[in-house]
């Protein structure tokens, strides 16, 4: 009898369940570390205490794809173990900083399911919050996720197709409390432009590569304790090779972002998602951001900025889709998320 984990298979999730995931993680200046290490990431709010108080916070938050990247790690031995395919994302909102010294845990409900054609997998869509120790939730998104059946025999459940929103709206975005952009410093944030600098269909070249390892790949997703076997098991793969984590190629995505969206400090809404394209060791990712919708909120200078930003291995700028409206092979990411800016 084995005591291992070998993770949920497409016919073990039932619809309306709700799953609390080990372990749960006290995150510190360590991460902010590593994730400075591993990413060029440079947001002035994620790297200063002083400058997140002259915004009104009482420290600097830690960066929030750590958060995502935390949570999300702690769903993979129960949801994506045994996964083919991380589809897609919506509905993600932020709903508090995590400070240095929150512990971080998750839970997700299976919000639908369907198998598909060839009986051999199915998608399982779920919804993940993750809460801090007081219990508040810091971060809740839907992902949906293609998983294989263990027994391709196993009768298939009643297909359930949950209706997801494409756009979370701009109202229902958290703002943190006391966050005030009335006295933001520019020069030290490193670009001058706010909200109003910037026109819907917009196309920001973000410039920089960053040519991606196997070390840091793994040392990353090991560092977000996301077990997932493709990602560090060549046998795992007909080629060989190890799959990038995509959130990997999110974090990396993000921080090129510096470059043209300095001032998109938080991000605070995710509306959608798609890993487009596999990412291996060798690849240079590169990225661009095209402005989808601004809004304002009801912060004291706070405005928030809809952005779609892409990552590609061949350098391409403003192309995503071919004439068959499939994603071209050098987009490895397709992300559209809203993020808190200077009005």
């Amino acid at each position: 009898m084995t005591k291992t984990n070998p993770g949920r298979f497409f016919e073990n999730y039932r619809l309306g369940e709700v799953i609390r995931h080990a372990v749960p993680r006290t995150v510190n200046m360590g991460e902010r570390a590593l994730n400075h290490m591993l990413y060029p990431a440079r947001h002035a709010l994620h790297s200063s205490d002083e400058f997140a108080k002259a915004c009104g916070l009482p420290s600097s938050p830690l960066d929030d794809l750590i958060v995502f990247h935390v949570v999300f790690g702690k769903t993979v031995p129960d949801i994506s173990l045994n996964a083919v395919a991380n589809l897609g994302y919506a509905e993600g909102r932020w709903l508090a900083p995590v400070l240095p010294g929150d512990t971080l845990t998750a839970e997700s409900e299976v919000i639908g399911l369907k198998q598909n054609s060839s009986g051999a997998s199915g998608v399982v869509w779920v919804r993940t919050t993750g809460r801090n120790q007081r219990g508040e939730a810091v971060l809740s998104y839907a992902r949906w996720v293609m998983v294989r059946k263990g027994n391709p025999d196993a009768a298939a459940p009643e297909t359930s197709v949950p209706v997801l929103a494409e756009v979370v709206a701009p109202g229902d975005l958290a703002i943190p409390r006391g966050l005030d952009f009335t006295g933001y410093d520019f020069d030290l944030a490193g670009e001058p432009h706010r909200l109003g600098d910037y026109a819907v269909g917009e196309v920001i070249d973000h410039m920089d590569g960053v040519t991606i390892e196997d070390a840091e790949h793994m040392l990353a997703t090991r560092l977000w304790q996301n077990t997932a076997k493709v990602h560090f098991d060549s046998t795992r793969r007909e080629d060989g090779k190890r799959l990038i984590y995509g959130g990997h190629v999110i974090s990396l995505a993000r921080a090129l972002s510096f470059n043209g969206l300095a001032n998109a400090q938080m991000i605070v809404g995710l509306n959608g998602g798609a890993h487009a394209n596999p990412c291996f060791a060798g690849d240079t990712v590169r990225a661009w951001s095209e402005v989808l919708d601004t809004a304002r909120t009801a912060a004291p200078g706070v405005g928030a900025v809809r952005l779609r930003l892409v990552a590609t291995k061949d350098g391409g700028v403003g192309a995503l889709k071919g004439a068959d409206g499939k994603y071209l092979p050098g987009v490895l990411l397709d992300l559209d998320y809203w993020a808190l800016m200077p009005a």
